[in-house]
């Protein structure tokens, strides 16, 4: 059995900031002031037509459905400057898509119903928004009455010149290998991986590669903004579209509507840090996980007030399966096997968000008792966005290239090596697979971004709502206080989550309020707000 494509893209969209990671790159190093766009670009029409199915590279092959009141889905391309140190040279296309906000009279002297667009980013980097909206779209009916919704690829994403790397064989391959090595042979085998996928990243996307970096991706948004025909950018960026939606509040703070910033990268930590973070995040996520599941009395991890109170044992029942795993993967159920690094995978995808937290007790309960690996492979399949046919979207590709490009950091085996006892504390499940996984820029083949953090200031920006979650596993709850501060008094307005989950909105109905009254309404919520 393998998650169906629909099914599969819903578990991917829920999953795109996985690898995320620190705001990293300062505009001031990616080119000074923005650019003067020629009117070519500035001016140019964008040719709206129906949509056709999603490219592979997009990570699904389901057309999207009209809304419920009928209104269907535009797909247009967009032309901006590959390289915006100059904007009259070569010209990429940027895949984007629409559901269009229906026009309706309205009373004498009430506010016209329309708004403009309202464009999404949903995280990663590496996510395809052509993809992902539609089928979120049915959690947003009332900003669809006075909006445009509008996503895209970003650059190196999808059907937007997308970074093309490893073929679907060798990314199997490469995902099944030892990501927590125990000896050397074992960590040369997975050093060797990361740059095998760096050439294969560099042979394949020479010409895109050293122009996948946020700041880039931030002015092809105010590129989008004044094609669209809006005077203002109004945005909804979840996990890393947090951090687009900062940087772009950086460089264009006179040009910020109303924006909603959720599930929050921390601008503030370099890479290395910002890993550590997610480690104790997951850690934190899984314990969650293991404390309401023990409410059940055939929970995996155990029942009763005991396991309610310490989660300790269940985790050493999951480190000891994937121990059991390392040494005999798991049978699943096309003839395949699960290796340590997908269980893993598989385990951390579930932890996003309580939706699926259900799979996650039959996922463990499968492979304890029965040595069936299936649920954590279907799981671990939808974190790398791989379809019924063993096909792989470009979000692993498109993630590495915009991480590599934005950071300076690169981390050595010894680095490693320094960090793996922080890292097994934070999380005994998590902490070494996370640790090695900075490796990821070590091979890179293109020069990075000179700074790990990003002055994310916005002086004279209209309020930007910060929104952090106090049980997020992949951007920890304390980054979006951080968030908030370094946008600026009276720009980062804060609003608390005490829920589970990577993302809130649309979440609870106090934040469902919050956010809505912002983007509909204009009314800022107070800042400091807490929502359960």
């Amino acid at each position: 059995m393998r998650l169906q494509t629909a099914s599969a893209l819903s578990l991917t969209a829920l999953l795109l900031a996985g690898t995320t990671t620190a705001c990293r790159t300062d505009p001031a190093d990616a080119g000074g002031a923005p650019a003067v766009l020629p009117a070519s670009l500035t001016g140019q029409k964008l040719s709206w037509k129906a949509c056709p199915a999603p490219s592979v590279m997009q990570g699904t092959d389901e057309k999207p459905q009209p809304f419920e009141d009928g209104t269907a889905w535009q797909c247009a391309t967009m032309r901006a400057p590959l390289d915006y140190a100059d904007p009259g040279g070569e010209k990429i296309s940027l895949a984007l898509i629409r559901a269009r906000a229906e026009p309706a009279a309205t009373k004498k002297g009430a506010p016209p119903r329309r708004l403009g667009s309202l464009v999404f980013n949903f995280g990663g980097p590496g996510g395809s928004g052509v993809a992902t909206l539609p089928q979120y779209a049915q959690d947003y009916p009332h900003l669809h009455e006075r909006y445009d919704l509008v996503s895209f690829d970003p650059r190196g994403v999808g059907d937007s010149e997308g970074v093309r790397c490893l073929d679907d064989k060798a990314l199997q391959s490469w995902f099944a290998t030892d990501s927590s090595p125990d000896d050397a042979a074992e960590a040369r085998r997975y050093r060797q991986g990361w740059r095998d996928f760096a050439r294969a990243c560099a042979k394949n996307s020479a010409t895109v590669l050293p122009h996948v970096d946020t700041v880039s991706a931030a002015r092809d948004m105010d590129l989008m903004r004044q094609v669209l025909g809006d005077r203002r950018l109004n945005y909804l960026g979840i996990s890393y579209g947090s951090e687009l939606g900062a940087v772009y509040a950086h460089l264009f703070p006179r040009r910020v509507g109303r924006t909603v910033l959720d599930a929050v990268v921390d601008p503030t930590q370099d890479d290395g840090a910002g890993a550590l973070g997610q480690a104790q995040g997951f850690q934190l996520a899984l314990e969650n996980f293991m404390k309401e599941c023990a409410e059940a009395r055939d929970c995996p991890t155990g029942s009763g007030a005991e396991a309610r109170k310490d989660p300790a044992e269940g985790t050493r029942k999951i480190t000891a399966l994937l121990r059991r795993i390392d040494r005999k993967p798991l049978k699943t159920d096309d003839g395949s096997t699960l290796t340590q690094a997908e269980a893993t995978t598989g385990i951390m995808a579930a932890l996003y968000s309580k939706e699926t937290w259900g799979f996650l007790k039959v996922g463990l309960a499968d492979a304890m008792t029965k040595g069936d690996g299936e649920w954590l492979q279907l799981m671990s399949d939808g974190y790398y966005s791989r379809d019924d046919n063993g096909r792989y979207s470009n979000l692993h590709a498109a993630n590495t290239a915009v991480l590599c490009a934005d950071s300076s950091d690169r981390y050595s085996e010894r680095d490693i090596r320094a960090r793996l006892p922080r890292f097994r504390e934070a999380s005994p499940v998590f902490g070494e697979s996370m640790a090695w996984a900075l490796l990821n820029c070590a091979d890179w083949k293109v020069r990075p971004g000179s700074s790990p953090t990003v002055e994310a200031g916005a002086k004279g920006a209209a309020p930007i709502v910060v929104i952090g979650t106090t049980g997020d596993p992949a951007t920890p709850y304390e980054g979006a206080r951080r968030m908030a501060e370094q946008l600026g008094e009276g720009v980062g307005i804060n609003v608390t989550y005490r829920g589970d989950g990577h993302g809130a909105y649309p979440g609870s109905a106090c934040v469902t309020a919050a956010v809505n009254g912002y983007l509909l309404n204009g009314k800022v919520p107070a800042d400091g707000t807490v929502c359960s």
